[in-house]
């Protein structure tokens, strides 16, 4: 298999990341530097930075995290404050997309490599939801603006669904994610945001837990994110 999938498989980090070490020269195969898209094949001997790496899991791991602010979806581990260390988990995992180091709520983590293209894939569509408090009160005008896009970094955002909680206060519903998509959409209109909270990602809701603690995906939500992802879920 490809050698960027053969490393996610390993959990060792996603495809994306995998092209990454490729392309710096610090992935070998049997001794020999790999490139993108050479092959591996099970038994080779494959390394990251001359370190062997580990056998396959036989059970990936998938976790919800509710992330407070301060912490940065990296697994960059010189990064103070970077996420991996902060969740302290036995197996080797890494955020499923970012959410910024100013933001707060649901993240996803995970020891598949493979499931972050799958929900990270622009074309999916799949939602996520946040919950964001602004600096100063939300009118029809601005809820307008939102819901039907708003040019930032160059081009026009998708058409989301957002609805007013309170003055200051809003329910947003986004099929995309852009770089701070959120902060940009709502700069451009003027806007500043106070907080911003993620409570969904496609089925899996934050619910009532506890900002900064973490727990295991269960059998039911890893069904139906599996089925929604045509992806069978370990």
């Amino acid at each position: 298999m490809r050698i960027n999938k053969f490393i996610s498989e390993t959990g060792y980090c996603s495809r994306r990341e995998a092209d990454k070490l490729v392309e710096s020269g610090k992935v070998t195969i049997n001794g020999v530097k790999a490139v993108l898209g050479s092959q591996a094949e099970e038994g080779d001997d494959v390394r990251v930075n001359g370190k062997p790496l580990v056998d396959k899991p036989s059970r990936h791991v998938y976790i919800a995290l509710n992330k407070p602010v301060g912490i940065t979806s990296t697994t960059e581990k010189h990064i103070r404050g970077n996420i991996v260390d902060f969740v302290g988990h036995e197996e080797r995992i890494f955020p499923i997309g970012r959410l910024d180091k100013d933001s707060e709520g649901l993240i996803l983590l995970t020891s598949d490599g493979d499931i972050v293209n799958k929900i990270l894939r622009a074309e999916g569509k799949h939602e996520k939801e946040y919950i964001v408090t602004v600096d100063k009160p939300v009118t029809p005008s601005f809820l307008k603006a939102m819901s039907e896009g708003v040019k930032i970094l160059g081009e026009m955002t998708r058409p989301c669904q957002i609805t007013r909680i309170n003055e200051r206060v809003f329910r947003l519903i986004l099929t995309e994610g852009k770089n701070r998509q959120i902060r940009r959409m709502c700069s451009a209109l003027g806007y500043g945001v106070r907080r911003l909270q993620r409570i969904r990602i496609m089925n899996i809701h934050l619910g009532n837990q506890a900002i900064g603690t973490w727990r295991e995906l269960t059998p039911q939500e890893k069904r139906d994110l599996g089925q929604a992802l045509d992806y069978p879920m370990s």
